[in-house]
């Protein structure tokens, strides 16, 4: 089970002065949206068939994000005390490498991440370990040894597809009602195991050239009666060379 430890949606974004880079102080942190869904799916599947709930976070300041996993009923947790910046493929191979020595049938994640919105952690990691995959599950159901899943497409349709075990599935928001955080819960997440594994990566595969606030377009008014906006409008779209 994969979480991020993720910007509010509701910060105030800020550029670093080296214009490569965010300045995080000031920000407020939470668990990823999308993560929280993969986590109370995952309970769940624990809870229908048994097995054990592991939360594995990449990040130095993360503890905060993984503890509420295990309040909500994960029964451990990993931390990887690594910076991977703005870097997916260096995120999933530090998680590739920290549950190397874990045995599992089956890999959540929520589908994106609320800061960077890249889509692309869970299925760079299923990559690197050979593994299926579905993306944006909204149904997940396990069957006989395999799990049957229903993904969201574009235009309102949907997919469904059957997969082995053992597979991963980045898990789209709504696919559950997360539960509550108790304070039974966070008493019993002082308790659980949140182990920290080191890992040694490479040099990182994305290097941000600049970050930037898009420029700011103003908007035209027209002004006139029917027939003269109608001709002004006319003109601007030959300008622009859309007719």
């Amino acid at each position: 089970m994969l979480v991020k430890h993720a910007a509010s949606t509701e910060a105030e974004i800020r550029i670093g002065t080296d214009g490569k880079s965010l300045d995080t102080r000031g920000l407020e942190f939470e668990i990823n949206d999308w993560d929280r869904y993969a986590v109370e799916e995952a309970l769940r599947i624990k809870e229908a068939h048994g097995g054990e709930v592991v939360v594995v976070g990449v990040g130095i300041d993360c503890d905060p994000t993984l503890r509420k996993c295990l309040a909500m009923g994960a029964d451990r947790a990993i931390k990887v005390p690594i910076d991977t910046g703005m870097d997916p493929y260096l995120t999933a191979k530090a998680i590739k490498e920290a549950i190397k020595g874990e045995k599992f049938d089956l890999i959540l994640a929520g589908v994106m991440s609320q800061d960077l919105n890249y889509s692309l952690v869970g299925v760079l990691l299923a990559a690197m370990l050979d593994l299926p995959f579905a993306t944006a599950v909204t149904s997940v159901k396990i069957e006989d040894g395999k799990v049957r899943v229903l993904r969201e497409l574009e235009g309102g349709y949907q997919e469904e597809d059957v997969l082995p075990l053992p597979c991963l599935l980045t898990v789209q928001s709504g696919i559950n009602e997360p539960r509550y955080v108790s304070i039974m819960g966070i008493k019993r997440a002082r308790t659980k195991e949140l182990r920290e594994v080191k890992v040694t990566l490479g040099e990182p595969t994305l290097v941000v050239e600049r970050i930037y606030h898009p420029p700011i377009k103003k908007a035209e008014m027209l002004e006139g009666d029917a027939p003269k906006i109608v001709d002004q409008l006319i003109e601007i779209l030959k300008s622009r060379g859309l007719i």
